[in-house]
């Protein structure tokens, strides 16, 4: 009965911090999270062999950030929109593109 609890106090929590309206909506957002992650990881490998990339290397990481990370956004906006969760990966994908977006903006000083 106590893992239950926990169980719930965990979903309840990040149904909080995402301002989300049930746990079933929680549980589509961590579904989304997991496809994400698992289509990620069958294709990362070829996209890096394509380019005949060594592991561990600095091109590796490089090209990593360069093609693999845009390709998990744009992946959890699919999985977001098959699973019935678009708006919510939408806006926290903006939130993303303008935090990514204030690196490069010029500091006034």
């Amino acid at each position: 009965m106590a893992e239950k609890e926990n169980k719930d106090g965990w979903l309840k929590r990040l149904q909080t911090k995402w301002k989300l309206d049930s746990l079933l909506q929680v549980v589509m957002v961590l579904i989304v999270f997991a496809c994400t992650g698992f289509t990620i990881l069958f294709i990362k490998n070829p996209i890096l062999d394509f380019f005949g990339v060594e592991k561990g290397g600095f091109l590796n990481t490089f090209l990593y950030l360069l093609l693999v990370l845009p390709l998990y956004q744009v992946f959890l906006l699919i999985y977001g929109f098959i699973f019935g969760q678009f708006s919510f990966f939408w806006e926290k994908e903006k939130a993303f593109l303008r935090r990514m977006a204030s690196l490069f903006k010029k500091k006034d000083t």
